[in-house]
């Protein structure tokens, strides 16, 4: 076991291993409907996506001032370029899945035009629309200019930095109407 745990790569294999033999020993279903499978990959990209945006809001952003300067490269050079590649990736996955899921389903267009009893999701869908454009047009451009994957001056540095904090902020602010809109759709809520 100690060996499966020691690499991201097999723990993640042993999981999905583990969710096939759930699947075995308690009918299957899920083998042979690519909706479930989709809305899963959609949740697990979805929880990468969001998890990662409030590590950065709750945990990277509020410690980096606590941290002393010697540290900092740690977090600029390897952490946060890493943990960016996710968050970036998962964004497009949540947001690819759950356009299949929707059009899978008949109702993106009804979704997207947030007509009565789609109003829900559709308005989480748009709201997490902007979110992937903050990530993908806004944060990461920024962020390569703040973390010196591109080489700019100083001052447009520290812009850059300021722009990308700000702009998930945003997304942190985003992300809280978006997750009800998302629940509240097949529960009756909004």
């Amino acid at each position: 076991m100690s060996a499966i745990l020691q690499s991201l790569g097999r723990t993640v294999a042993a999981g999905v291993v583990l969710l096939v033999l759930l699947l075995l020993a308690f009918g299957g279903g899920g083998f042979s409907n690519p909706s479930l499978i989709m809305r899963w990959l959609h949740v697990a990209s979805g929880v990468m996506w969001i998890g990662l945006l409030w590590y950065f809001n709750f945990v990277q952003i509020p410690s980096m001032p606590k941290i002393p300067d010697e540290q900092k490269p740690a977090i600029g050079k390897v952490i946060a370029p890493t943990a960016l590649f996710w968050f970036r990736w998962a964004a497009l996955a949540t947001v690819v899945t759950g356009l299949f899921l929707a059009s899978h389903n008949g109702y993106i267009v009804p979704a997207l035009s947030l007509v009565v009893g789609y109003q829900a999701i559709g308005i989480g869908m748009w709201l997490a629309l902007v979110m992937a454009f903050n990530v993908w047009f806004i944060i990461w451009p920024n962020q390569k200019k703040a973390l010196g994957i591109v080489t700019v001056e100083a001052d447009a540095k520290a812009k850059a930095a300021r722009v990308a904090m700000l702009t998930s902020r945003v997304n942190t602010l985003l992300s809280i109407p978006m997750l009800y809109c998302m629940v509240a759709q097949q529960n009756g809520g909004l």
